[in-house]
Parts: structure tokens; sequence; C-alpha cells
């Protein structure tokens, strides 16, 4: 009895969870148009109404089709639409052509997440028995789609030159920047990586022994005020500065300030989903590329950490802090609180390292379709960690990665800076 019990208290928390991840995501397409939810700004990211149909054919594949007998797919030819880069699962629709699904309209993806949501609800007990795991993974690779849903929108409504709001703004900050100062970290060898219990994915494991130099970490991520000197000094213009591709990119791009900045009347302005705002001197500095991030700890007589410096780091910090995602709203990092030790380390921007995106000492990818997860993007890209206000309250933890192309900043990325003692 007391086995049953437990069994049926695990499927209550699962059903609750799902319900609740699944609700989010729906919610922040809410104050959205067919149009809005249709269009495609740019390559890299996807439409609002791809992101709701293909974190739900995620949970009809994976999940509902192979370990609910008799299951009957929604519609037998959107898997195609939906798939993303599954290669075991087939041929799909080009990740560059998804803005032109101008059908099934937005109505109808909604549909298709209530029918499968009533399909999961109905065979809870079944799947918390069968696949508990696939269950989880499921819930985490849709919270990953909800700051897609936040960093895809923002950049296709910043397109549009009437300065779309698509929530009310918060009341700026106007928070006192912390002084920054260093703070020392580990030396010699430490255990990183996702250890037993609890979630992970798989590129946060095994865990593994690291060394670690002596070094120091900047005690919060750099501002935007700091990012102003930066520009004030002519840094985009500094050539010792920056690294060979990232001198190129920066001239062949005519980059000169962070993503979503432009000089107003009374200064520097930002875009946010709220629309057109003052810079905040304050809040941290995001929306910059990997380039511009070295080139500025470059100019400041510092450098990037290393992954598993931040990573060190966080172990003592409790990721359930910090500027993140808990509901539809505004969504932009802000002036951290002073306190001690290293502030901000989970939320508010997304931190580069200066690390490479690559497996873990004795990695081995995972069988079946899910094995495509994240193995096979540990090439060319690098390392971020910590969070970012559009990451969903409760996904980020000290071990986890995230990675990006060095010239991308769509994605709510800053930095923090290291140096060696």
């Amino acid at each position: 009895m007391a086995t049953r019990s437990v069994v049926a208290s695990e499927a209550e928390v699962l059903a609750k969870r799902y319900l609740d991840v699944r609700a989010l995501t729906t919610a922040l397409a809410g104050p959205l148009t067919d149009a809005d939810a249709t269009a495609q700004s740019m390559p890299d990211a996807s439409p609002v109404k791809w992101h709701l149909a293909h974190t739900t054919w995620f949970f009809e594949t994976f999940v509902l089709r192979d370990h609910v007998p008799g299951y009957r797919l929604h519609d037998e030819r959107w898997p195609y639409l939906f798939n993303s880069y599954y290669e075991a699962e087939g041929a799909r629709h080009a990740r560059v052509q998804r803005g032109l699904l101008t059908r099934p309209t937005l109505e109808e993806v909604l549909d298709y997440r209530a029918y499968v949501d009533e399909a999961v609800r109905g065979a809870m007990p079944m799947l918390l028995e069968k696949c508990p795991d696939l269950m989880v993974l499921g819930l985490n690779h849709e919270q990953q789609h909800q700051e897609l849903i936040v960093t895809d929108l923002k950049h296709l409504l910043s397109c549009n030159p009437l300065g779309i709001a698509l929530w009310p703004a918060r009341p700026s900050s106007r928070g006192t920047l912390p002084a920054l100062r260093w703070h020392e970290g580990a030396c010699g060898v430490t255990e990183l990586g996702a250890g037993e219990g609890g979630f992970a994915f798989d590129n946060e494991q095994p865990r593994h022994r690291h060394y670690l130099a002596p070094h120091a970490l900047a005690s919060r991520p750099v501002s935007n005020g700091e990012w102003c000197d930066f520009i004030e000094d002519e840094g985009y213009a500094a050539a010792t500065l920056w690294l060979s591709d990232g001198w190129d990119w920066v001239n062949r791009e005519h980059i000169r300030h962070p993503l979503y900045w432009r000089r107003g009347a009374q200064g520097w302005e930002r875009y946010t989903l709220s629309g057109w705002c003052a810079i905040d001197p304050a809040d941290p500095v995001t929306h910059i590329s990997l380039y511009e991030a070295d080139a500025f700890a470059a100019w400041a007589g510092a450098r990037l950490p290393s992954e598993q410096e931040l990573e060190n780091a966080a172990l003592d910090a409790d990721p359930m802090t910090g500027i993140q995602l808990d509901r539809p709203g505004p969504v932009e990092p802000r002036c951290p609180e002073d306190g001690p030790g290293p502030l901000s380390l989970f939320g508010n921007v997304w931190e580069w390292t200066g690390s490479a995106y690559r497996p873990y000492p004795g990695f081995r990818t995972a069988p079946g379709a899910v094995g495509e997860y994240n193995g096979k993007f540990m090439s060319g890209q690098f390392v971020l960690k910590g969070g970012s206000c559009a990451t969903p309250r409760g996904h980020a933890r000290a071990s986890y990665r995230n990675f990006f192309y060095p010239h991308q900043r769509w994605q709510f990325t800053g930095l923090r800076l290291a140096k060696d003692l």
C-alpha cells in the first residue's frame, strides 16, 4: 500500500508540473495575433507557432506514440512540419522556411496542444511507470523553448518600426550599481558536472575531475554603463582588442553597439518587449556576441572566465534566485542587489565563457533519437552559464551548459570578467 501511495504521489507531482509547464508556454503566446505567431525574422529564430507545435510534437512522438498502445496521431502530416533536427525521425520542413507555414493556424496549433495534453493526462500513471525520464526530458525541453519563444519574439518585434510593446513596461530599476570587486576562486582539483539525483541533460555528464588554476571572478556582470564607456573609448574600432574572426565580423556586419541598442534624443535606448526605453546604466549589458565579450574583456585588462570557473563558483548559489522567467510579462535583466560573494550567478544574463562546447571526459551519446539532443552540436560553439531573465525559474543549475556560435547575440547574453592570479 505504501508503494502505491508513493507512485500515486509521484504521478500527481509530475502531472501538475506537466500542466504548469505547458500552461506557461501557451500563456506566452496569449497576446499574439496569428501573424505575430507565424512570422520568422531570421534563420536562427523560429515562429512562436512552430515552438508551440514542436514542443507538442516531442511529447506526441517520443512519449505517446512510442509508449501508449493505440494512440492516434493528431494529424499524420504534421510530424514533417514540426520535427526539428532528429534525423532518426525522417525528413522535415526546412528550418529557414518555418515562417512560410501560414497553415496550420495558431488556433489549430493550440487545438493540437489540447489534444496531446488530454492524451498525456489520461495516460499519466502508465507514463510514469514506462518512461518517467522521457517525460521529465520533455518538460525541460519545453522550458528551453519557452526561453526561445521570448527571445525569438523579441527579435521579430524589434524589426517593426512601430516599436511594438507586447507587455506593459516595468518601472526602471535605477538601482545603485554595486562596486566591482574580485572574488578569488577555488584552486586545485575539483569535481564538476551533474551528479546523481535530479535531472540533467546528457551534455552535463559524466561528473569528472578538473584542475582549476588560481583565478578571480568579478563580483557581478558587466553593466550597460561600463559598456557605454567601451563604446565611447572606440572599443569597436580598436583592432588590437579583437579576435581575428571577431574583427572580420564586426566590420562586415558594421557592428558598433549591442543588439537592440540605438541612439535616441536623450542618449542610448534599447528595444524591449515593452517597447523602446532608455538604457539604465546599472543594468547588466545583454545581447552581445562572444566576439564583443572577448574584446571588452581585453579592453578591461581581464579575460572571459572558463565554464569550469563559473560552474564551481555557482555550486553553493541558489539556482532559484535572481531575475528569471516566472510568468508572461516584461522580460529584461536588472541591476543586482549588493551582497557578499559573486552576485547574479543565476538569471539576468547568460554569461559567455572562453570554453569551447565539447564533450566531458567519458561522455556517451544516448541510444535512439533522443541521443541527437545535444551531442551532435559539440562543434564550433562556446559555452554560456547561469541562465537569464528569460530562463524559466527552476530550469537552470550549476552544471547547466548552454551553447551558441560566437557571432550570435539574440539571446540574453552578457559577461562576467575573470583574471588569472
